[in-house]
C-alpha cells in the first residue's frame, strides 16, 4: 500500500565537525528517527556535552514526537554519536549495518581492547543489511548497503529522500576516502552505483559538508541527476577504473581525521564509552606510530 504522507525532514549542521544530523518525522503519527547524532566533545580537556542533542530533543518534545528509530549510516570516524544519550532521554532503538562486525574486529585489534570486548555488534539494538526494512507509520525505511568507505556503511531511503552517511558530498566536494580499515574504491564505486539508479528526482541527503572553494555556504542537498551530472569524482563521464585511481591518489594525500580515535573506538561501542577503570574514569587510547 502507497503511503497516504510525506515525511518530514529537519536538518541540524555542527560546525565543530561539519556533521549533518537529521529528524525525520511522520506528520500523523509523529513517530520519527534521528539519523548520525553528534555528542560534542572536547579533545583538549577530555569533556563531553550534550549542547547539539539537547536541541533534536527540544524540537521532538515541542512537536508532540515519538523517537523509534536512532540510525547510524557507519561507524563515524570525526565525531562522536550521542545515541546512548537520545535512547536515555527518549527511548528508541539504535540502527547500524550488518558489517559493524568488521569494523569492530578492525578497530578492536588496532586498539588492542579489553578482552571481553564482543566484536558481534551486540552493543546495538538492530543489525540491518540490504533490503532491511523499517517503518515509520505508514512509511517504510529501506537499506542499501554501501560499503567502500567502510565495511559498514549503509544508506537509508524513505520516499523520495536516500541519506547516504559519508557516501557521497555535495556534487562539488565528491565522494568519502576509502582508505580506512576495510575500505576499497572499487566497492566505493559500485555502491555510488547502487544509489544512483534511484530516481533522477531522489534527494540527496549528505551526513558532512566542508564548504567547496567556491561555494560561499553550507549545504547538504542535491539530487541524484545532480549527482550523475556534476559530482567532481562520479559524474557519468567517469568510469570505475578512473575513479579507483583518483581515489587512490587523493587518499595518499589525507590526514586522518582530527578526532579518528575517539570517534571510532565510542562509536563502534554505539557511542557508549570505554569501561571505566578502578578510579571510575574512562580513558581513549592512541596509539603510537601504529598507523
Amino acid at each position: 500500500m502507497k503511503a497516504t504522507s510525506s515525511p518530514l525532514i529537519h536538518s541540524f549542521f555542527d560546525e565543530a565537525t561539519f556533521t549533518v544530523t537529521y529528524l525525520i518525522s511522520h506528520p500523523i503519527t509523529k513517530e520519527c528517527t534521528i539519523i548520525d547524532s553528534v555528542l560534542d566533545f572536547d579533545q583538549a580537556s577530555g569533556r563531553t556535552s550534550t549542547t547539539s542533542a539537547d536541541q533534536l530533543i527540544h524540537l521532538i518534545n515541542t512537536e508532540g514526537l515519538t523517537l523509534k528509530w536512532i540510525m547510524e549510516t557507519h561507524v563515524h570516524a570525526d565525531h562522536l554519536s550521542a545515541a546512548p544519550y537520545l535512547k536515555k532521554q527518549l527511548g528508541g532503538q539504535i540502527v547500524i549495518g550488518h558489517n559493524i562486525t568488521q569494523v569492530q574486529t578492525a578497530f578492536g585489534d588496532l586498539l588492542n581492547v579489553e578482552s571481553d570486548f564482543l566484536r558481534d555488534g551486540s552493543q546495538f539494538d538492530i543489525l540491518v543489511s540490504e533490503g532491511s526494512t523499517l517503518a515509520l507509520g505508514d512509511l517504510t525505511f529501506t537499506v542499501l548497503h554501501t560499503p567502500g568507505h567502510t565495511p559498514a556503511c549503509v544508506s537509508y531511503v524513505i520516499e523520495d529522500a536516500c541519506f547516504v552517511g559519508d557516501t557521497l558530498f555535495m556534487p562539488d566536494f565528491g565522494t568519502a576516502r576509502c582508505d580506512f580499515p576495510g575500505g576499497d574504491a572499487a566497492t566505493l564505486y559500485q555502491s555510488i552505483q547502487k544509489i544512483l539508479s534511484l530516481p533522477d528526482t531522489t534527494r540527496i541527503f549528505t551526513c558532512h559538508d566542508y564548504k567547496a572553494a567556491n561555494r560561499d555556504v553550507f549545504a547538504w542537498e542535491s539530487t541524484v541527476k545532480q549527482q550523475k551530472q556534476y559530482n567532481l569524482h562520479v559524474n557519468q563521464s567517469i568510469n570505475e577504473a578512473e575513479f579507483c585511481l583518483m581515489r587512490t591518489q587523493k587518499d595518499a594525500t589525507l590526514s586522518m581525521p582530527k578526532l579518528i580515535w575517539p570517534s571510532v573506538q565510542i562509536n563502534m561501542r554505539a557511542g557508549n564509552m570505554p569501561p571505566a577503570e578502578k578510579n571510575g574514569v574512562s580513558y581513549i587510547k592512541t596509539p603510537i606510530n601504529l598507523v
